[in-house]
């Protein structure tokens, strides 16, 4: 394959591999970053590709080893090693604390809110969040599987609704 014929189809594998990079960073810049990084080891490492083989396949790989070279560079970038005696490996992003108040507050008003909801909302809900399956859930209360997936679905409309404060955004 010649550099201009690998050049075209690096190209048109593009569009398929920023979808992947986008998976896999969460975030469009970085997405753009690793896309651009990929395409450079594979223009870099050309005489490693054999003809015949999945170029697609090929540049998937890069992609994915390149994303997991930079992410473990970045956790070892915020890992620092404590130099007393006990030799303690401390992530520096865990030293935060939790105002214990604030989460005994939400978890009353969880409760709260979930106890307001209807009981035939309340139930199939409250079984769902503890691990029953759907079906489970159905032949349990003896109704219709939609009609459990549509009550556990109105059950947390109504708690989101309920529960808005909350929310990060």
């Amino acid at each position: 394959m010649t550099a201009l014929e690998f050049s075209y189809s690096i190209n048109k594998m593009c569009r398929s591999l920023k979808p992947f990079a986008l998976k896999l960073t969460k975030d469009m810049e970085e997405a753009n970053d690793l896309l651009q990084e990929t395409v450079l080891k594979a223009f870099t490492n050309r005489d490693k590709f054999t003809d015949g083989t999945n170029l697609k396949a090929w540049l998937y790989t890069i992609m994915k080893n390149t994303f997991i070279t930079n992410y473990q560079r970045m956790v070892r970038r915020n890992t620092f090693i404590d130099t007393t005696d006990n030799l303690h490996y401390i992530n520096s992003s865990n030293n935060t604390t939790d105002n214990l108040a604030y989460s005994s507050f939400a978890l009353k008003d969880i409760n709260d809110a979930i106890k307001s909801l209807d009981d035939a909302y309340r139930t199939p809900f409250m079984m769902h969040f503890r691990g029953f399956k759907y079906h489970e859930i159905a032949d349990k209360l003896e109704i219709p599987i939609g009609t459990v997936k549509n009550r556990i679905h109105i059950a947390r409309k109504e708690l989101k609704g309920q529960l808005k404060n909350y929310s990060r955004r």
